[in-house]
């Protein structure tokens, strides 16, 4: 969160120097200071790097006490973490106090939408109703405090959804959209759900853009209604050498129909990945995911891994390991994207 200090100037010459705000300004803030307090911050920021979150729980609230519960970061944090590790009702309580000190209406948005999403999470599967409205209450505040706080609109969209208020819902969702920029890769994905809500119940992959190989740009949720295989592999895993050749008959296969393949490579090497490209002829989407980021927000942690998306942009198959039936799945998905008029694309390998 960010903070903003308003310094005022007293006006009358004998004023108590002791209720000067920057004095009492200062001396809220001394504990930021206090080497208890910096240890425990300290601590707390190992201990989640190391994934350590029950402990670094700990180590925030020890922290928070001695600020006297009354720092912005270290709730802000701990909210997070609570969230993270599903101790959504102490989040939700963290969340409002964050809100109580909060430095401006930007600041008091960001613990609103937090809160919010510790209420919906603890909804649950099941959409528990006072839940529910208590996540739609929380997000609506942060929208008053911070009307371009696109993701409450989103999550608030989400929440109205599954409350079955579809009008309202398409509102939020049309909101989300104005507070974001075409480029953001959420952007196409959120107009879809603005036109029909229910979409965005639909268990849906992770929107991305990557530029390929070929300098073309790929965005998930701008492919026209196709379907979508999404391919992880690397030239140096066995396995997948051993699916090349389904690959190549599945890009042969499907050739001018609505279908979407796109490779998503583990390889450091990039000299190595172009020329195994090139020498086998993989004239498809490629992408070298060398830091493993597009990989980790999918979940891969083990290749062959595949993906199928259909002409609604949703999720409906995961293949890990050599053998899958891939080319099955895909038969009824491009049947059904060509049945809804679907085209092919207008190039090899995307857009």
């Amino acid at each position: 969160m960010r903070y903003l200090l308003v310094l005022l100037v007293a006006t009358c010459l004998f004023r108590d120097s002791s209720s000067s705000p920057l004095i009492a300004q200062d001396a809220a803030s001394a504990y930021k200071t206090n080497p208890k307090f910096i240890s425990a911050m300290a601590e707390a920021k190992k201990l989640e790097q190391d994934r350590q979150y029950i402990f670094a729980t700990d180590s925030y609230k020890k922290a928070n006490k001695i600020a006297g519960g009354k720092d912005e970061g270290c709730l802000e944090s701990l909210t997070e973490l609570q969230i993270k590790i599903g101790d959504y009702k102490a989040a939700a309580i963290t969340a409002a106090a964050a809100e109580e000190i909060a430095a401006t209406p930007r600041d008091k948005s960001a613990a609103e939408m937090s809160r919010g999403v510790a209420l919906y999470r603890q909804a649950g599967d099941k959409g528990k109703p006072d839940l529910l409205h208590a996540a739609d209450d929380a997000f609506k505040a942060a929208q008053a405090n911070d009307a371009k706080n696109a993701s409450a609109h989103y999550m608030d969209g989400y929440v109205l959804t599954r409350l079955g208020q579809m009008d309202a819902a398409r509102e939020q969702f049309q909101a989300c959209v104005s507070c974001l920029s075409p480029k953001d890769p959420s952007y196409t994905r959120v107009q879809h759900f603005a036109a029909d809500p229910a979409l965005s119940m639909a268990k849906r992959a992770p929107s991305f853009t990557v530029i390929s190989l070929d300098g073309s740009k790929f965005t998930l949720d701008e492919m026209g209604g196709r379907v979508v295989l999404i391919d992880f592999w690397a030239t140096w895993c066995g396995p997948c050498n051993e699916e090349l050749p389904h690959m190549k008959k599945i890009a042969k296969e499907f050739a001018g129909q609505p279908l979407v393949i796109i490779s998503v490579s583990w390889d450091s090497d990039e000299t190595k990945w172009k020329s195994f490209i090139a020498k086998n002829e993989m004239n498809w989407v490629q992408y070298r995911d060398a830091d493993h980021g597009l990989s980790k927000s999918f979940g891969v942690q083990a290749i062959p891994h595949y993906f199928t998306i259909d002409s609604d942009g949703v999720l409906t198959a995961e293949m890990l390991g050599s053998g899958s039936d891939v080319e099955g799945k895909l038969k009824k998905l491009v049947a059904k994207a060509k049945a809804s008029g679907a085209t092919a694309p207008p190039v090899a390998g995307g857009n």
